[in-house]
Order: C-alpha cells, then sequence, then structure tokens
C-alpha cells in the first residue's frame, strides 16, 4: 500500500475492479449472456451473412462493412490521443494537483496521488486501444472473407455457405472485442471521477454499471431486435 493510497482510495478502486470484472464475466459469459442485446445482433450478423452468400451482387454488403470500419477506426485512432494526451498529464502531476484542488467538491492530494489515477486511466485506455485494434483486424479479415464468396452460386452452394459461417464468426468476433473497447470508455468515465475524490468514484463505477446493464438488457433497441 503506498503512501497516498488511503483506505477509502484502496476500497473505491477494489470495488472499481470487482464492478467491471464481474459485470464482464455476468454479461459476456454468463446465463444472461444469452438475453443481451450483443447476442441479439449475432444472430443477425449471422443471418446478414447467409443473405450475401445467395446475392451475386454485393455492393451493399461492402458498403455496411466499410461503415463498420470506419466507425471502429475512428475510436482505435481517438484512442491513441487520449493515451497520448494522459502520458503528457504525467508530467505535470504536481501542476494538476494543485489545480484539481482548487475544485470545491474535489479531495486535495498530492502529486503521487495524481499521478496514480493518471496511471489507471492510461491503463484502461491502453486496453481499449488493444480491443478496438483488434476489432478492426478481425473487421478486415471478415471483409476480405466476403469478398472470397463464389460469383457463381449454382457451382459451389456448400462453400458458400461455409464461408458465409466463417464471415459471420469474424463478424462476431469483431463486434465483441468493439464492445469491450466501448465498455473500457465507461468505465474510463467512472475512473476520471477518482479524480475528485474515492466516494465519487464508486458512486460513478454504479452509475456506469446501471447505465450499460440498462442498455444492454432493457433498452428499447433490444426490444426492437430480440424478436426478429
Amino acid at each position: 500500500m503506498t503512501e497516498w493510497l488511503g483506505t477509502r482510495d484502496a476500497l473505491a478502486l477494489a470495488w472499481f475492479i470487482a464492478v467491471w470484472m464481474g459485470y464482464t464475466l455476468w454479461a459476456d459469459h454468463g446465463p444472461a449472456r444469452g438475453r443481451s442485446i450483443s447476442n441479439a445482433m449475432n444472430r443477425r450478423r449471422g443471418d446478414w451473412m447467409r443473405e450475401a452468400s445467395r446475392r451475386e451482387v454485393r455492393i451493399v454488403d461492402t458498403q455496411i462493412l466499410g461503415n463498420l470500419l470506419t466507425g471502429i477506426g475512428f475510436f482505435a485512432s481517438t484512442t491513441i490521443f487520449v493515451v497520448g494526451g494522459l502520458v503528457a498529464m504525467l508530467g505535470v502531476a504536481e501542476q494538476g494537483s494543485m489545480a484539481l484542488g482548487r475544485l470545491p467538491f474535489a479531495v486535495d492530494t498530492g502529486p503521487a496521488a495524481w499521478e496514480g489515477k493518471v496511471v489507471l486511466l492510461l491503463m484502461i485506455f491502453i486496453y481499449a486501444f488493444f480491443k478496438f485494434a483488434w476489432a478492426f483486424r478481425l473487421a478486415n479479415y471478415c471483409s476480405i472473407t466476403v469478398g472470397s464468396l463464389p460469383a457463381d452460386l449454382g457451382d459451389r452452394p456448400a462453400e458458400a455457405e461455409r464461408i458465409a459461417a466463417a464471415a459471420a464468426d469474424l463478424s462476431r468476433l469483431s463486434g465483441h472485442h468493439f464492445n469491450r473497447g466501448l465498455r473500457a470508455y465507461f468505465f474510463a468515465l467512472a475512473a476520471l471521477g477518482w479524480m475528485l475524490g474515492p466516494i465519487v468514484f464508486a458512486a460513478l463505477t454504479a452509475a456506469v454499471v446501471a447505465v450499460l446493464y440498462r442498455r444492454e438488457f432493457r433498452s428499447r433497441a433490444l426490444a426492437a431486435v430480440r424478436d426478429l
């Protein structure tokens, strides 16, 4: 335990890690997985690739794939800028902690505490970058796989079905890692609350989980696609 990490800070950090890991395990690997909007969209990905395998002209499919790549690439490049900004913040720990201490509701901390909190944010965004970068590569692999679908459907229907299944799996994996990256952004907002104090940090962590749960399991978007 470092000298700057008090009991409340340690408890808030432990709560943050436990909640993030617990929610990820519950939502992505537990019984609730089948009820999420990600699972519903995975079924749509399979339907999409089966339809693409039956089309002789796949202009629409290439446009959709291009839009997905653009979105993932935007988050990947943005995350790099965020990482760069956080690295720069490590060099102004004393000034940053002094400026933070002037806020009315912030807990006054020293440069060491400032650096520790920035390092947590840095680790979160590095994790997010790896997720977005891998999602981008998987989306590229999916595009290439779609491009390998036979043009003449009458000659190789079994091969077309096999390629479509592989493309759907790649698309699902890309969506899975992209979702993990987006989730890291949400939890980074909670970690930003640590700058104001451990109580704000813990409260924002709970709020982020509530928002994620609402959007992934109780949203109108899920109701729209669940029974298609």
